[in-house]
This record gives structure tokens, sequence and C-alpha cells, in this order.
């Protein structure tokens, strides 16, 4: 299968693979630039991005703040010729402001999931830094398009497409995960390829759609650019690679895992969420876990009531304490079974989807 480009109005993406946000400090600038020399979409997440900073503990949003911004110069400065995006999750405490510091320090993209990001259009006003929302139906990406249109006269510029497979906070209850079937990405995928068509053909303009989660091997790619997709997005297959931004015993951690370790667990966020089973999840589950410092990282979240600070839980994962830690993953995590480069997934990637 020939793999074309993908084509986000005047930026060009020679692979379309568009590498997942993954937080905290998962996907920083070492992992963005990688992908992002090698002919991909790299993304940062802005995900307590400032966690290493002298002062995160007593300045949170200063950190994060100067953290982001360095971030994302590295990046662009690591990989020149490359695209830089960045994740900001709309739950997040302080999501306007971040979404306006990204722009202004010249992220390529902006990718917003855990909500729908109604005035993201608004944020970016002034900059050339295109935005896609994160969906996971046919009626979301609608309310987006239209929303946006009404209210800004903009439409997405891509709209990602996740489904019940990914790693992460997820956007489906509880009980819709547990009955899902392995054809359900496909069917969500097609839903918001007819709706896009329609404000396509109304404005006369080409809305690319990503689809996203449990997607690992170039077949997986090529079987959603058949369908019409154009191009896919994957966090989970980036976790072992070396320039990944994570501890190696977090890499570790997917390498010895197996399929029977991974599950569904409920985030303080309000999400369902998917994670390998270790002892950080058994104690969360026992209620044996301890909030000590908040981080208003999560708007909704109430460190009074909540059953673990999931910033704390990041932050160990990131750092490679990996049994007090919660471990985000895809359905997939479990067929990690060592570390290669960026440059060699990718190009394993790019071989299979051309076989397939």
């Amino acid at each position: 299968m020939q793999l074309n480009s993908l084509k986000i109005k005047d930026l060009e993406v020679k692979v379309p693979i568009i590498q997942g946000g993954m937080g905290v400090g998962i996907s920083l600038s070492g992992l963005a630039s990688a992908v992002a020399n090698e002919g991909g979409i790299g993304v940062i997440s802005a995900a307590q991005v400032g966690f290493k900073e002298h002062d995160f503990l007593e300045n949170t949003k200063e950190a994060n703040i100067r953290a982001l911004k360095k971030e994302i110069a590295r990046a662009k400065e690591l990989a020149p010729k490359g695209v830089i995006g960045v994740n900001i999750m709309v739950a997040m405490n302080d999501y306007d402001d971040f979404v306006k510091i990204a722009a202004e320090a010249g992220a390529d993209v902006i990718i917003s999931g855990a909500g729908l990001p109604t005035d993201l259009p608004k944020l970016v006003e002034g900059s050339n830094t295109k935005i896609a929302p994160i969906v996971s139906s046919g009626k979301a990406a609608k309310i987006m398009c239209k929303l946006w249109h009404e209210r800004f006269s903009r439409l997405p510029d891509f709209v990602v497409v996740e489904g019940p497979e990914a790693g992460g906070h997820l956007g489906f209850k509880l009980n819709e995960l547990e009955v899902r079937t392995d054809d359900t990405l496909e069917h969500i995928v097609q839903d918001v390829l007819n709706v896009v068509k329609e404000f396509e053909h109304k404005f006369d303009v080409k809305i690319p759609v990503i689809a996203a989660g449990g997607i690992y091997t170039g077949a997986d790619i090529a079987r959603f650019l058949k369908l019409g997709a154009s191009g896919v997005q994957m966090g989970t297959r980036f976790i072992c690679t070396e320039e990944c931004d994570a501890d190696v015993e977090y890499k570790n951690a997917f390498i010895n895992c197996n399929k029977e370790d991974i599950q569904l667990v409920k985030s303080p966020v309000g999400m369902p969420g998917r994670a390998i089973r270790n002892k950080f999840i058994e104690q969360a589950s026992e209620g044996n876990i301890k909030v000590t410092k908040c981080f208003r990282c999560i708007r909704k979240c109430n460190p009074a009531t909540t059953v673990y600070c999931i910033s704390r839980a990041l932050i160990n994962a990131a750092e490679g304490d990996v049994d007090n830690a919660l471990l985000f993953t895809g359905s997939n995590g479990y067929r990690n079974d060592k570390i290669v480069t960026v440059k060699e997934l990718m190009n394993e990637l790019v071989s299979e989807v051309e076989q397939a």
C-alpha cells in the first residue's frame, strides 16, 4: 500500500503518524523531536510538564508554564524541520492559559481531549497553530464542528478519533468499555468520516480524520487508511523507545507485563482508564493511599474525597517508581517486548504499511 503524506492546511507531514501525548513526563521534547525528525508529528504532553522544575511543589503552575515553553523550544531546536504538537487536556486547571502559552511558543498543533474543547479556536487566535479535538463518537465530532463554526467561523484543522482500546483517560463509560468489540474503532471512525464529509462539502475544506486507540502495527495503520482515515495516532507503541522521556523502569514494566495484567481502572478525573495492574492499583482499590499534597491539576478532583493523587501516581511512573505508580497503557501494551529507537520503529511501521 502506498503511504501518502498527511496534509493539515499548510502543514505537510511526510509519515501520517501522530505520536500520542502521554503524561506525566512520558512524551516530552526527547520523544517528540525524535518522531518529528522521522517525518511524523511529535507530541509533548502538557500534563504536569514541570514536575522536574526545582520549584514544582511550591509554584506548580509557574513551573509548568516555564517547562512547557522550554520543552517546545527544545523540541523545535532538535527537530527544526519537524512538526511539533502539544496535547492539553480540557479537564486541566488553567487549560486556557496553557493553550495560549503553547500557541505563543510556536506549537505547530494542539490536540485536546478529556472533555470537549469548546473554546479552543478563540484561545489560539492570531497564531498559525493547528487545532484538533479528540472525539469518541460521530455525535461529538458534529457538536465540535457545528459549535466552532457558529461561534468562531472556524472548523477543526483535523479530528482525532479515539476508540475504547486507547490508553490514558477514555471518553466512554465503564460499562460501555466492558462490552466493546475489537472492531468498534472502525465503526466510530466511519461515523466521524460521514459527519466530517458533510462539513467538508458544505464549506469546501479538507478535515483529516485521525484514528487512535489500540493501533499497534503497520497492518493496523493500513486498515484505517483504507477505511478513509488520513492518518493514525499511536501512544503506547512509542513507550518502549530509547527516546521516550520516561525512566527505563517504566519501559521495563511494559516489556514484563502480560495481556492479563492490563485492566480498566477508575481515575480521580472522573473518567475510566486502562492501566497495568500493579501494587499501586491494588492499594488504590482498597482505599489505602493518602493524598498528602494537592497539585490542582484537574478541575473535578477533590483532594478531600479522591482515592489517590493522579499527579503523584503519574510522576512516580515517569521517574521509574513503578510499584507506586499508575501505568497507563493501551490495550496492546503487553506486546512491547524490547526497547528500540524511534527511527527503527518508524521504519518498521512504514515497511509494514507498504506490505499490507
